[in-house]
């Protein structure tokens, strides 16, 4: 009898112990998985992987967040591939946020044909969040439909929720839930510190009443009712910070700082009389809507009117407007009340450029609004609070650390400069957008003689011994370079505008974090600047080039003329090379007022005519006019005021021109190399250089480099006969090898056989 084999069974249960092992290590694996998150993103601009700015939000969480994800399934493409991007994007937004952040997505479908019953509950219950379905294209069987789908996100975090409607892209889709968590984070705090609760006025005069039968004016007996239960449902939303005010100017007696502000929504009648032989007598009537925390207010309208069809012709007829309009009103205006954002100023005076349209909006499509700054405005408030600052009155309030200035055309007094630069001696960042040439167009009647053209009229505006004084100035002409836009016609051709600089990749300067992913710039009308090394080197203050021209670019000064055909490079090539655009200068700056006095603020002009008194008050002796003087100003008299001569940190941006901030050059949205560009650079102005990195790192637009014309003659011969020819060499090489190798096995044989046949 056979002995058992007992290394053959030994080596036989090995192999399942092994298996065992193996699978017992995959599951640890997994299960360390779910814990330990790890990902390598080999993107070049780490698309997929969170911004440090996006870990220390999460990661500063103190109460739970939740997410829920409304997803409509089977998408088309590119949407199918957002779910997707959006789950891997919540999950590493979940690891940072130390457990404080969950998330859901719901399968939600339009409400189209036969669907489940967990999805209908879904749809009712984004619709209750504000989520709506919009449309996307698809493509099925050559046919173009549209497709109704919801891909909308709701941030919860205690009793606050706000949402993003649509995501039909992942461009810039971790900015905004990263702003999203930021500003919930900061409404919290600005909520729970405030020392009085906003108050929601409903003015609503009870005189109203008796005009109302006559006008079609219904629902006034509940309004109050209604606006009232508003205001306890946003108050659950708010931290229980809102108040509810009631004023009627008819019965209550009211003083003008209350109710001066709503005059404006006003109605008025004169004395009439009804069919039945009543008496109306004339009177007046408010019906509005406001917000107000202490000097901070915000006001609305509450009635609606037109035109309607009755037995008497056509009347006017006044409706309540709907109450989710109150109710969004309310939601929409506590985050401008209470500066949950930073705040940025704007100077609004010295012939800058406006924020705001100055038509009403009925005209604005007739007469284009150039000089109007509405989409910069736009891009700013969706993170900043932008304050308009008049220094003709006031001074700039310790609250803003940038302030803005775009294009000034009048001359600044020294009162005025003394505000700026001690502002910036504060530690404050100042973002310049300098217009060196005031252009003149020729008057109506001019327009149509060819000699007629464009003046451009120097502006000095006093800013440039500031500038001057800091370390940069800007030159007065403008770049002019073969590196530009192109206009396209079919009837005039191609048109090169040189005074529209195209600036490349290589022209950029990448070393700047906030600038490392914008690849091509387009400028307008730009002037040159020039850095004094040595004054900037005494004063230890740091000036980066931010992007400069091409080296075909040249200057054009003295007469301007700016029209494209009439526009030649010059014909000597020692006229063209690179010119820096853009600067900013960091560090510690020197006062420009170190060791002047401090200027006197400049008396308010007056276009009043000389009175009696005035007259009187002139014939006196020159004593008692200045003892009268210093009576009548002891009110406004104030304390001493120290030069501050050596500044804390700060930072300034110049760039020599301010047409790349109008609407018809920045886009809206915010997601042109342009835009990112200006909004980069005032957050990093703000100190906001991680957000302003995370903001462009989506910017994907890579344009190819620039070959010379025998360079691009040959990839195309190559593209065209390169891959022929190499299969053919290949194919000699192979044949020539083969036969090669024939010839030796041929040769062997022969010796071998020579070798037999010897004796």
């Amino acid at each position: 009898m056979e002995k058992p084999n007992n290394k053959k069974t030994l080596r036989d249960w090995t192999k399942y112990y092994k298996f065992v092992l193996y699978v017992v290590i995959a599951i640890l694996v997994a299960l360390a998985g779910q814990n330990l998150f790890i990902r390598m993103d080999l993107t070049s601009n780490s698309l997929y992987s969170l911004s440090k700015a996006s870990k220390e939000s999460v990661s500063t969480l103190k109460e739970p967040l939740t997410i829920n994800v409304f997803f409509s399934k089977n998408l088309p493409a590119p949407y199918n591939n957002i779910e997707r991007y959006l789950h891997d994007l919540l999950e590493e937004y979940a690891v940072h946020a130390n457990k404080y952040l969950s998330y859901r997505f719901f399968d939600v479908s339009a409400k189209e044909g036969d669907i489940s019953e967990k999805a209908e509950e879904n749809r009712k219950k984004a619709q209750d969040y504000g989520i709506y379905p919009v449309n996307v294209q698809t493509i099925e069987q050559d046919e173009a439909k549209v497709q109704r789908a919801y891909m909308g996100i709701v941030f919860i975090h205690g009793d606050i929720i706000e949402r993003i409607p649509a995501v039909s892209s992942t461009e810039g889709l971790e900015y905004n839930i990263t702003t999203t968590i930021k500003k919930m984070n900061n409404k919290i705090s600005a909520l729970l510190n405030l020392q009085d609760k906003i108050r929601v006025i409903l003015v609503q005069s009870s005189s109203l009443d008796t005009v109302a039968p006559l006008v079609g004016l219904e629902g006034l007996s509940a309004l109050k009712s209604q606006v009232a239960e508003v205001v306890r449902e946003q108050n659950g939303k708010n931290y229980d910070q809102l108040e509810f005010v009631y004023l009627d100017p008819t019965t209550q007696e009211l003083n003008e700082s209350e109710l001066g502000k709503y005059r404006r929504f006003g109605l008025q009648w004169p004395q009439f009389e009804q069919d039945d032989g009543t008496i109306i007598p004339p009177g007046t009537g408010i019906l509005a809507l406001g917000m107000e925390i202490g000097e901070k207010s915000l006001e609305t309208r509450l009635l609606s009117s037109g035109l309607s069809l009755t037995g008497q012709g056509l009347q006017e007829k006044f409706e309540i407007v709907d109450i989710s309009t109150v109710s969004s009103f309310i939601e929409e205006n506590v985050d401008n009340l209470i500066n949950i954002h930073e705040e940025i100023g704007y100077l609004s005076t010295h012939g800058t450029l406006s924020l705001a349209p100055s038509l009403p909006p009925q005209f604005q499509m007739m007469q284009p609004q150039t000089d109007s700054l509405t989409n910069l405005n736009t891009l700013l408030s969706k993170q900043y609070t932008v304050n308009q600052i008049d220094l003709t009155q006031d001074g700039i309030s310790e609250d803003i650390d940038t302030l803005v200035i775009a294009g000034p055309k009048e001359t600044f007094s020294d009162w005025e400069l003394f505000q700026i630069d001690q502002f910036l001696m504060k530690g404050k960042s100042l973002a310049l957008f300098i217009e060196t040439f005031n252009e003149m167009q020729p008057q109506q009647q001019q327009m149509y003689q060819m000699q007629q053209q464009a003046m451009y009229i120097p502006i000095n505006s006093g800013l440039d011994k500031l500038l001057d004084h800091y370390g940069i100035n800007v030159t007065k002409s403008y770049v002019m370079d073969e590196s530009c836009y192109v206009s396209r016609d079919q009837q005039m051709g191609e048109m090169p505008i040189y005074f529209a600089p195209i600036i490349k990749n290589e022209n950029i300067n990448h070393r700047l974090d906030f600038l490392s992913n914008l690849k091509e710039l387009i400028m307008i009308k730009i002037s040159p600047l020039t850095a004094n090394e040595e004054r900037l080197e005494e004063n230890n203050l740091q000036s980066h080039r931010l992007f400069s021209s091409s080296s075909q670019s040249w200057e054009m000064a003295g007469q301007i003329n700016l029209q494209p055909f009439m526009i030649r490079p010059p014909m000597n090539e020692e006229e063209k090379y690179s010119r820096p655009l853009a600067y900013l200068i960091e560090g510690e700056f020197p006062s420009y007022f170190a060791d002047k006095p401090i200027p006197e603020k400049p008396e308010p002009e007056t276009d009043e005519e000389p009175t009696e008194d005035t007259t009187e008050e002139a014939s006196k002796p020159e004593a008692e006019q200045v003892e009268k003087k210093s009576e009548n100003q002891e009110s406004h008299i104030q304390g001493p005021q120290d030069t501050i001569k050596k500044g804390r940190p700060g930072r300034i941006f110049v760039i020599g021109t301010v047409d790349i901030l109008r609407d018809n050059i920045l886009d809206g949205q915010g997601q042109s190399p342009n835009a990112m560009f200006l909004l980069n650079t005032i957050d990093y102005l703000n100190d906001q250089e991680e957000i302003a990195t995370m903001r462009s790192k989506n910017q994907r637009f890579n344009p190819l480099k620039d070959t010379k014309a025998l360079t691009r003659t040959i990839v195309k011969i190559l593209n065209i006969v390169g891959l022929a020819a190499a299969v053919i060499l290949l194919g000699i090489y192979v044949w020539v090898r083969r036969k090669a190798k024939r010839k030796s096995i041929q040769a062997m044989f022969a010796a071998k056989a020579e070798d037999r046949s010897s004796p």
